[in-house]
């Protein structure tokens, strides 16, 4: 489906690649062996219709092998007279019921009437998040009604898209492919009625649609994502595995155009990391691409802030493939199967989302079929990375002009860290002359101190009898004998002149 041929500019991706291998001119899907969704459910549905019409011939031939075998059994046990009124009716009931078994065992497993006992999971959810699950319900629900008050035929586009999120619940024993053939007949349905009945415009039609597969999705998340009737668990497990085993890939291997020594190309790494990882935390289709989008363009930005121009194609891939070896996202099989289940299919076949959904999914195939010639090395060098005899640090180069590019990092980051050491040296060097100086002051300042005390000493002179005792004091003028000699005080006088 893709190529994996790794040249010194990175490995190399024809953009056809990512189109329908049919030729219809939207994007493919890995998942759909490189089908676009349309495509593939038209070869689906052929290869169901066949599938049908097989069961029902077999189901007739089977009916009259056993109408044969039970006439001719009965022939032989039963006496040459006529038979009675009574065993001809018998004869005619155990004939109907093995028709109707045989029917009923070939007929679509969708017209089982739902169990009256059957509780919808999104009314009582089993999961330990079920508060949290019915708190998104009904969020969702009361979102999709204030949205549609604002069309005229929002009461029908609500009722037919509870009725059918009721009914689903009743099919959870079909098969994946199954109940995204009914979802995907429902959009397409719907999405015909609203441009044809309600006459809207193609991209108001869009907008509705986006509404319905936000509340429809969310309210069937829990039935729909990793079903029991699929392998997906144990493909998440199989790519999670694959991914730790690869570990020891490093960007010089796949040929990635980025420097995270650069703080800018490190910050938008470290953001597409995140975004990739945090698709699994999404419910809705649409966000789990918004997710992968914006995972995306940070890839493209730190592609232009290493080589400051724009970047292209054939550096997206392998930077995409070096962020998710990184990442190892959580179930990525299995989000990658939901949304090319229950997404809106038009958003998959054309635009961005679409286009960076495609190369996640071959990014993905890569990893997946990654071997020696992958990353231009032998089959036996392969093999010893994988089984830890060797690191990526060993990694032996295959030109002259590769292995003087190791060199040239080898060296920097030698240079860089005898720069750091001469650095420490400098640093302890200061801290310990600052050490010194402040001994020193401190020394300085207590001898200071010591010779003004010893030329100024503080004398303090001893206190007086009479100043020992307040009463003392107090009585000074009261022991004065001679106060009655003293002159009469001064009187004031009236100026004459």
């Amino acid at each position: 489906m893709m190529s994996q041929r790794l040249e010194r500019s990175g490995i190399r991706l024809d953009q056809s690649e990512l189109l329908c291998t049919k030729g219809c001119g939207f994007y493919g899907n890995a998942t759909c062996g490189g089908l676009c969704s349309k495509c593939w459910r038209e070869d689906n549905q052929r290869d169901r219709q066949k599938q049908i019409q097989e069961d029902w011939a077999l189901a007739a031939k089977l009916q009259k092998e056993e109408e044969e075998a039970y006439a001719s059994r009965h022939l032989k046990t039963q006496p040459a007279v006529a038979p009675s009124a009574k065993s001809e009716e018998r004869k005619s009931k155990e004939k109907s019921s093995k028709v109707h078994t045989v029917t009923k065992f070939f007929s679509s497993s969708t017209k089982t009437p739902p169990k009256k006992d059957h509780v919808p999971v999104e009314s009582s959810p089993s999961s330990s998040g079920s508060h949290h699950v019915a708190a998104d319900a009904d969020r969702s629900t009361r979102e999709f009604i204030d949205f549609l008050k604002l069309l005229k035929p929002g009461r029908e586009i609500f009722k037919q898209c509870r009725a059918f999120t009721e009914s689903m619940v009743y099919k959870r024993e079909l098969g994946a492919d199954e109940l995204s053939e009914c979802v995907q007949d429902f959009y397409q349905g719907l999405s015909d009625r609203l441009q044809t009945q309600f006459k809207g415009s193609p991209d108001r039609v869009e907008n509705i649609m986006d509404e319905v597969e936000k509340y429809m999705m969310t309210r069937l998340y829990e039935g729909v994502f990793c079903p029991e009737t699929t392998d997906d668990e144990k493909k998440d497990l199989a790519i999670q595995k694959r991914i730790r085993a690869l570990h020891w890939v490093t960007i010089e291997m796949l040929c990635v155009p980025v420097d995270e020594e650069i703080p800018e190309v490190s910050d938008s790494v470290v953001k597409a990391i995140t975004d990739v990882i945090e698709v699994d935390s999404k419910r809705v289709p649409k966000d789990k691409l918004a997710c992968i989008t914006r995972c995306s363009k940070h890839i493209f930005n730190a592609i232009k802030a290493t080589k400051r121009e724009a970047a292209s194609a054939d550096d997206f891939l392998p930077t995409l493939i070096y962020i998710v070896l990184k990442a190892n996202p959580p179930r990525l099989q299995s989000n990658i199967q939901y949304v090319t289940r229950f997404s809106n299919p038009s958003r998959l076949m054309t635009g961005e989302d679409g286009y960076y959904f495609t190369n996640l999914c071959c990014a993905v195939a890569f990893i997946e079929k990654l071997d020696g010639q992958s990353l231009n090395m032998t089959a036996q060098e392969f093999e010893r990375y994988m089984s830890g005899q060797a690191s990526s640090a060993q990694q032996p180069q295959a030109s002259g002009e590769s292995s003087s590019a190791t060199l040239h990092q080898v060296q920097k980051r030698m240079d860089m860290l005898t720069g750091l050491g001469e650095r420490q040296e400098r640093v302890m060097s200061e801290a310990r002359q600052l050490e010194s100086d402040l001994i020193d002051w401190t020394d300085g300042v207590e001898q200071k101190v010591h010779d003004v005390l010893e030329r100024f000493p503080l004398e303090t002179p001893p206190p007086s009898a009479a100043t020992e005792s307040p009463a003392a004091s107090s009585a000074i003028d009261s022991d004065n004998v001679e106060s009655d000699l003293l002159p009469a005080p001064l009187q004031p006088q009236v100026f004459a002149g």
